[in-house]
């Protein structure tokens, strides 16, 4: 093994000063990225409604969230091999670029393509942020910062709704696109200037893994496309789906095989030869999939279902949020504290199970009390659990592997809320549609039938029609909810059986960083000597048994 520099924790004032600046930096690009996820989300009602596409509804949010999915892995792996820096300043520009381009949409089609680019940029940026923190902090101390992380999500999840909501009613939907400009030149400044790691360095150019991105992309898309179209556009049964049910197993066969050959591969089969790794993607996917499914269509559920404006369906999100922040900063902290972490994800999966069967027992009438309780019970569930899964598998591997390991966790988690919000959404809709022509007269509301329903529309007609409408909606999206119980259940019920390997307390970094597949190759190899090495500062080969690379205390 080639000698390696060994880091601890800081501890002067002025390397904790550079640790703080840094963080701030990456607070600002997870900002960035996390907002977006979630802004449009109560600008969706007027937004459709004005471009006449509510029957693309789902594609406003899948489009960003499947773009920056197939991006994970790929800014994991080019961040690993060129450096976390240069990537991450791309990335903020494809956003920014994405950006503009949805401020100036004039139809449904350029606004979708808009939020592809978007997500294009977005991927990196989330990725990016989380695996740069591995760089500088130790595991057993990164514990609080990827709760604070965690916060800054909980705080995008309403604030996105509360900013797009306010923008709708005041300068216009447009303005939600706009304001990332600004945010866009933040995040370009603080990357410059604020963040300082180290160079990786290659005794020879690194080769790209083309055909692995593009085999990823295809397999991703059409796996997205099944849930998207499945039962709204085609038949589950009809050529269309089965084609591209077909077209995703085949292409992940191909990339399987593409990935065991290539010299440096986006996604090391490797990875999934750790035990935690597996056991918290799969908890993360089915987590994703609960939480981006349920949170996605509420503000919209409460503009229309309820009366709500848009500003109001935002705030009516501050009781999640504010749970959810509070929840993940205490246990990342108490984490960083005890160096224990299994329990708390298997009690946010079950609590976030409880709040969604509350949450399929909404009705039109419900108090407002009553909905921010459900949404805060949902916010300590989601606080517990989602940062601690992804330390688990950022622990389960040597720094050189870090931004490929949260690349391939995220990215999964993330294929569960692609899925989530396609699939929910597809339901939502072709049930909404469904409802309105079976219980409204064709050519009572005007226009286009439910594709043109906005909040102004619905609350201007008469009563006996509008509370139709109201009962539409309530019955089309609210009793999903109680289908989505069993994920967060089976989440619960996987993560029992992750094992409790101790946190890292040092970094170890090579000087002479190799990233190749090679070396990952031979790391299993070298798992007896790491043990060895590190038994003067604590044992590291009971988390052998994990996978191919111990984490070094």
């Amino acid at each position: 093994m080639s000698q390696t520099q060994t880091i601890e924790a800081p501890a002067d004032a002025g390397e904790k000063r550079k640790i703080v600046l840094l963080f701030v930096g990456l607070m600002v690009t997870m900002l960035l990225a996390s907002l977006n996820q979630t802004v449009l989300s109560s600008a969706l009602p007027t937004l459709v409604g004005e471009l006449n596409g509510v029957e693309h509804m789902a594609w406003v949010i899948t489009a960003f969230i499947l773009a920056s999915t197939i991006m994970m892995p790929v800014y994991g792996k080019l961040g690993d091999l060129l450096g976390r820096k240069p990537m991450l300043l791309f990335a903020i520009t494809i956003f920014t670029v994405g950006s503009v381009i949805g401020a100036l949409a004039p139809d449904m089609t350029t606004l979708i393509i808009a939020r592809v680019v978007q997500g294009l940029g977005g991927g990196g940026l989330m990725i990016l942020s989380q695996a740069t923190i591995a760089d500088v902090i130790p595991a057993r101390e990164r514990g609080k910062y990827m709760g604070i992380m965690g916060g800054v999500f909980a705080f995008s999840s309403v604030a996105g709704p509360l900013i797009g909501g306010g923008l709708t009613e005041g300068p216009g939907w447009r303005w939600a696109f706009w304001m990332n400009v600004p945010l866009a030149v933040l995040a370009i400044l603080a990357t410059i200037f604020l963040l300082h790691v180290p160079k990786v360095v290659h005794a020879v150019r690194p080769r790209i893994d083309y055909p692995g991105m593009i085999l990823i992309a295809i397999a991703t898309t059409a796996l997205v496309l099944v849930g998207t179209w499945g039962g709204a556009e085609f038949a589950w049964m009809s050529p269309q789906i089965l084609g591209l049910a077909a077209v995703a197993v085949v292409t992940a066969v191909l990339f399987v095989m593409v990935e065991r050959r290539a010299a440096e591969p986006v996604m090391p089969m490797t990875l999934f030869k750790s035990r935690n790794f597996n056991l918290t993607t799969l908890a993360g996917l089915l987590t994703g999939i609960a939480m981006f499914g349920a949170i996605g269509y509420m503000p919209t559920y409460m503009q229309m279902a309820t009366g709500y404006s848009a500003t109001e369906a935002g705030l009516l999100m501050i009781p999640m949020m504010a749970c959810m922040l509070l929840v993940s900063v205490i246990v990342g902290r108490r984490v960083s504290a005890t160096g224990r972490y299994k329990v708390s994800p298997i009690a946010g999966s079950v609590i976030l199970a409880l709040a969604l069967a509350l949450m399929a027992t909404l009705k039109a009438d419900t108090p407002v009390y009553m909905i921010c309780v459900y949404l805060g019970i949902m916010g300590v569930g989601l606080g517990a659990s989602m940062q601690i899964l992804t330390l688990v598998a950022q622990n389960s591997f040597p720094l050189k592997f870090v931004g490929t390991a949260t690349a391939g966790q995220n990215y999964f988690r993330q294929v569960g809320a692609t899925l989530g919000t396609a699939v929910i959404g597809s339901l939502f809709a072709t049930r909404l549609h469904s409802l309105v022509a079976e219980k409204i007269p064709s050519g009572t509301t005007g226009g286009d039938g439910a594709n043109s329903f906005t909040p102004a529309l619905v609350n201007s007609l008469p009563e006996p029609v509008k509370a139709l409408i109201i009962q539409s909606y309530n019955e089309s999206l609210i009793p999903l909810f109680l289908w989505m119980v069993p994920l967060a259940v089976l989440a619960a019920v996987i993560l029992c059986f992750v094992k409790e390997v101790p946190l890292a307390t040092k970094i170890e970094r090579d000087p002479a960083v190799d990233v190749s597949a090679s070396a990952m190759a031979g790391f299993e190899g070298d798992v007896a000597a790491v043990s060895a090495s590190a038994t003067a500062t604590g044992p590291a080969a009971a988390a052998a048994e994990d996978g191919p690379a111990a984490p070094r205390r």
